[in-house]
């Protein structure tokens, strides 16, 4: 079998806890798409971005998802949910297979600092293989900024990159182009889902591994069901979208010893950047409190 059926679900979610409207739309698409064997949600789409909710893992809440899925008899991936481990909170993914079974976690490795403050980094990037179709990797929002997350998710052999966000701001035009281009940079499938309503603007998009959309939502709530063709991204990967670049070879085969990936290398470029701190934050300087100035 080289198709997979994964459903992206957009939904309009709140700030509170929406586990049970979660279920009751899994429940649903279940029922009227039984072919689909897999369902992602968007980022933190369980409880919103509440520290409240923040809890470890395993605990109740990834039980009430873990059953879930063995009642759909699904793939599960439901968003992301802010684990608590021990001081520190992290912004992590299960990754439930059709028995109930967590068999993965990944942990964003990039919270989008300096707004989302208090979160820990994850330190891993995370792959995993569903029997009979192929090899997933997992990212969240802000990790599609830094291209050596994606690059590294396909060395480690993915071939469909999964992608939960929480995205409301205007920079969502800027986020598609960059789901596109990841795509076709690593030639793989990108399903980068946002969440819609009062936690999100939407626009979800999935893109092909020659940066095709194969779907765009709009705003609001959308349930979109797509058949994965892994034999396709193989071809393409073997020869190039339309027999055109194959940049993964090339990235093999290639020189990799970059300046910004060498043991205690620092860069005077961007050390020369500040703090990282919102424009107009105060930062102490010498014992002196200063503003930030915007760009002009």
């Amino acid at each position: 079998m080289t198709t997979f059926a994964i459903a992206a679900l957009q939904l309009a979610l709140g700030q509170k806890d929406n586990c049970a409207e979660i279920a009751d739309e899994v429940r649903r698409l279940k029922r009227r798409f039984p072919w689909v064997r897999m369902a992602l949600l968007g980022e933190l789409a369980a409880y919103g971005a509440n520290f409240d909710h923040a809890q470890p893992l395993p605990g109740p809440a990834e039980a009430f998802f873990c059953a879930l899925a063995r009642e759909t008899d699904m793939w599960l991936l439901p968003g992301s949910l802010y684990e608590r481990r021990g001081d520190a909170v992290l912004n992590t993914t299960p990754v439930i297979n059709p028995a109930g079974e967590v068999i993965a976690r990944y942990s964003k490795m990039y919270p989008f600092t300096p707004y989302e403050r208090g979160v820990t980094p994850g330190a891993e990037c995370v792959v995993f293989d569903v029997p009979g179709a192929g090899r997933f990797g997992v990212s969240i929002c802000y990790d599609m900024w830094f291209a050596e997350t994606t690059r590294t998710l396909a060395w480690m052999g993915a071939e469909v990159v999964l992608h939960p966000s929480m995205t409301n701001t205007i920079d969502r035009e800027v986020e598609i182009c960059m789901a596109r281009a990841s795509a076709a940079a690593n030639q793989c499938y990108f399903f980068d889902v946002n969440v819609a309503g009062a936690l999100g603007s939407g626009r979800s998009v999935i893109a092909g591994p020659g940066g095709e959309v194969v779907h765009q939502a709009g705003e609001a709530r959308e349930i979109m069901p797509i058949d994965v063709d892994f034999s396709y991204v193989r071809r393409v990967r073997g020869n190039g979208w339309h027999g055109l670049g194959q940049p993964l070879k090339s990235f093999r085969d290639g020189a990799r010893g970059f300046a910004p990936y060498q043991p205690n290398d620092r860069s005077e470029a961007l050390d020369g950047l500040g703090p990282l701190l919102k424009p107009g934050e105060p930062i102490s300087v010498d014992g002196k409190v200063e503003q930030l100035r915007k760009k002009t």
